[in-house]
Parts: structure tokens; C-alpha cells; sequence
């Protein structure tokens, strides 16, 4: 019945191009998503996220997302991660990213700052302890190198 209704066999032969282009609609934004599949951070292996994912924008409208931030524990360690969408990447723009863990009452820790990386980790940090924030910045190299947008995740104590 799915394959009738997609190809328009059958009864329902008006609706194949809108159900072609629908479902071709959704593997493009599930592919092109640049949505962060992290497993495992540098040094330390399988690390398990807490909390929710924070997005980077540039503009107001959802197609302006750059990036994902999110924040991840293990190894007895917190860690950041940015990940650059690839509606971005394929740009071929320069852009610089960081990520940092912000813990409450405390100075930013184990930053990272990398150049057209698309998968950036921050150093982990001994702040598991404490309650955390996971930062993730971005800055357009050739749009405007003074101005660099920033997001957190929420805080996880």
C-alpha cells in the first residue's frame, strides 16, 4: 500500500509527485542536518551526553543554524563538542569554532579553538563534581572575523 501511494499506482495517482518530493524533502533535511553523532572523545572512548542539544544561529530563522553544542561525561570528565552542520561546510567558507565547559562560579575550562574543523572536542575537564554548561562558538572568517556567535547548553549539576 506505502509503494502504491508513493508511486501512484492504484487510487492514488495524483498525489506521487507531492509524496516523491515529500519524502525526498525528509531524506535531505535528515542527511543535510549536520546533526552531531559524537561517541566518543579524544583520549578517552564511549562518553554518554547530558543534557540538551544547544544550537548555534546566525540569523533568526532555523535554516541559519551552523552548529550543534552539546556536553558529554566520561573518563571521570566533562567535555564539550561542537559540531558544524554540513549546510555550512559545503559553503567551503573559512570559519573558526571553540568549546569550553563553563562551571558555575568558575572561569571557563579546557578550551579548544580549531579552524574549519567540523567536529571540535574540548580538553576534559575535573568538573563533574561541579554544575556545568557546555559552550560552543562560532565565527564566519570571510562574513565578518570580529563577531563570533556563541551558545551553551543548560546547566547540568
Amino acid at each position: 500500500m506505502i509503494y502504491r501511494w508513493l508511486t501512484g499506482s492504484g487510487d492514488c495517482r495524483g498525489v506521487r509527485f507531492v509524496s516523491v518530493a515529500a519524502v525526498a524533502a525528509f531524506v535531505l533535511a535528515g542527511l543535510s542536518s549536520g546533526v552531531a553523532h559524537a561517541e566518543s572523545a579524544p583520549g578517552c572512548g564511549p562518553v554518554t551526553q547530558i543534557g540538551s542539544t544547544a544550537y548555534i544561529q546566525t540569523g533568526t530563522s532555523p535554516s541559519s543554524i551552523v552548529a550543534s553544542v552539546k556536553q558529554f561525561k566520561g573518563c571521570g570528565k566533562n567535555w564539550a563538542y561542537v559540531w558544524v552542520w554540513d549546510s555550512w561546510i559545503s559553503k567551503g567558507r573559512s570559519f573558526e569554532v571553540g568549546t569550553a565547559i563553563y562551571p558555575d562560579g568558575a572561569n571557563p575550562a579546557g578550551y579548544v579553538r580549531a579552524r574549519n574543523q567540523q567536529a571540535n572536542w574540548s580538553r576534559g575537564t575535573d568538573t563533574l563534581s561541579k554544575c556545568t554548561r557546555a559552550s560552543g562558538t562560532f565565527v564566519d572568517l570571510v562574513g565578518d572575523p570580529s563577531f563570533g556567535y556563541q551558545e551553551f547548553t543548560d546547566k547540568r549539576c
